[in-house]
């Protein structure tokens, strides 16, 4: 008596037999995108983390206003909500305010004065800028909607204003500019120094080895923040931004490469007597094929953890540092710059909007958290995969 196969066991064996003929020849990009879009929570950190570059990059398209024009007669107005309808009708818009001087306490207070609707529409004129530093234009995401009766930087006040009048919301976004490159720089220095020395130190070893391991355990016995502030405050007054910036990005990333070292070191420590090494030294590779082309590639799940993790640790450190007075300074504008003006008690209490640029911190640490956990994972060659 003949038993017949259910058509849906053959299908699904056929399925899963194409699956496993499609894994075989994958190469290991295709082996870690696919791992790593099963990573649903990955993938939103990774849009939201691309989503900050992408504001960093045109930071004057998403801008309102000049993020460096003060107008004292509009210092710390309360953030503008948009109100998308009017008398039943779509008309997106915000209530003009009208500021008054209490005689009291001599603060200056703002009232909304919704008989004044200024119109807002995407895609409006406003203040003039090269996008890329390139293309002259003054197009920007969102203005006025008759810019000839009103000025955007003026009346568009989303997040509200500063102590100087100017406007929150357009230097947060200059700002992402500031925090999320210094990351991405000092994460590329510390990698190449952490890879490239600690390398060196495992696979030559001898004197070498102990030069290089006792310079990294004099680093690492030298408290961090204390030598980061010391280091800061030795900048010269008189520097340019882009001096200060550039000085900031490898004085955070000098000393985090150390742990990094170690691991690389510990790692060639047991791979450099692996038959494919021994192959590679009898064929006359030179030394840098042998590490960066060979031996480096064997644990990228660890450097891609290692970095997107470091990022983190870079915004923090320059928020931090700036928000003591001793990273960037002023015009300068990041995040840790913003929060300066939240340093006191009685400022939060009057005007809690400037603790905004701490949102755009939170965030993007958690996202690029989120990110780093996906592609370590992705990058682990003993997970599953699913084509």
């Amino acid at each position: 008596m003949s038993h017949e196969i259910p058509n849906e066991n053959v299908e699904e064996n056929v399925e899963v037999k194409l699956v496993e003929d499609r894994v075989s020849v994958a190469s290991q990009r295709q082996l870690i995108w696919w791992r790593f879009r099963r990573h649903r929570v990955a993938l939103i950190g990774s849009i939201v983390v691309l989503c900050f570059y992408l504001a960093a990059l045109g930071g004057e398209f998403l801008a309102v206003s000049d993020p460096t024009a003060g107008r004292s007669a509009r210092a710390v107005v309360p953030p503008q909500p948009i109100h998308l309808f009017d008398e039943g009708s779509f008309s997106p818009h915000v209530c003009a305010v009208e500021g008054s001087r209490d005689l009291y306490t001599l603060q200056k207070t703002y009232e909304a004065d919704c008989t004044q609707k200024v119109g807002v529409r995407l895609f409006a004129e406003g203040f003039e800028y090269k996008f890329l530093g390139l293309i002259p234009s003054n197009l920007h995401l969102l203005g006025v909607s008759e810019p000839e009766k009103f000025k955007s930087e003026e009346y568009i006040f989303l997040l509200g204003t500063d102590v100087q009048g100017r406007d929150l919301y357009s230097r947060i976004i200059y700002g992402t500019r500031s925090s999320m490159t210094i990351g991405l720089i000092g994460v590329t220095i510390s990698l190449a120094l952490g890879v490239t020395l600690g390398g060196i130190s495992g696979f030559f070893g001898g004197v070498l080895d102990n030069v290089i391991q006792r310079t990294i355990e004099i680093i690492r016995s030298v408290p961090t923040i204390p030598l980061w502030m010391g280091l800061a405050a030795a900048l010269p007054t008189d520097w340019s931004i882009l001096q200060l910036y550039f000085a900031i990005t490898i004085i955070v990333s000098l000393f985090a490469w150390t742990d990094l070292a170690r691991v690389v070191r510990g790692r060639f420590l047991a791979m450099r007597e692996e038959d494919f090494v021994t192959a590679a030294l009898v064929a006359g590779a030179p030394w840098q094929d042998i590490i960066f082309r060979h031996m480096v590639p064997s644990f990228y799940s660890h450097l891609i953890a290692s970095a997107t993790l470091a990022i983190p640790f870079m915004i923090i450190s320059e928020t931090a540092l700036s928000f003591l007075g001793l990273g960037l300074r002023p015009p300068a504008i990041s995040w840790g710059v913003l929060l300066q003006a939240t340093q006191n008690v009685q400022a939060i209490a009057l005007t809690p909007w400037l603790m905004f640029p701490a949102v755009p911190v939170i965030v993007a640490i958690l996202a690029l958290n989120f990110m780093g956990d996906g592609l370590r994972d992705a990058a682990d060659p003993y997970s599953a995969v699913e084509a």
